[in-house]
């Protein structure tokens, strides 16, 4: 998936958002796996899974990283959090491992941020 790093405007749709696959998901153009939401996020199955339960959970408005959502709204990062818990809660045993992938070497892709919920096994350490 190609970057779309132009900047962004909380709570808005960009030129960058209009190209952006997770903007797609959330406006109903591309079918996702949902498994929850709220008023400001949405969670969705990864459709490259690696581990048994594999959520991506996304706010819905555009912002290209966790440290531009963190800078621009908090409170919408707070529910990011908060749904992550949920999602690990109603699909797992409530415990998981939170990943926030930050730039292209960090193994970031897609340029909307996203939490990876990882759950439903012994996950092993760095």
């Amino acid at each position: 998936m190609a970057s779309t790093e132009s900047s962004t405007t909380a709570g808005t749709a960009s030129p960058a958002g209009a190209d952006c696959l997770f903007c797609k998901i959330i406006g109903g153009e591309i079918p996702a796996d949902l498994v929850a939401e709220s008023a400001t996020t949405v969670a969705f199955k990864d459709i490259n899974p690696k581990a048994p339960v594999h959520v991506l959970v996304v706010p819905r408005a555009h912002h290209a990283d966790v440290s531009a959502l963190a800078g621009s709204d908090p409170m919408v990062l707070a529910d990011v959090v908060a749904l992550a818990d949920q999602v690990a809660s109603d699909l797992a045993d409530g415990q998981y491992r939170l990943i926030w992938n930050v730039g292209p070497k960090a193994g970031q892709t897609i340029f909307h941020a996203h939490a990876h919920v990882l759950a439903g096994t012994q996950l092993g350490g760095f």
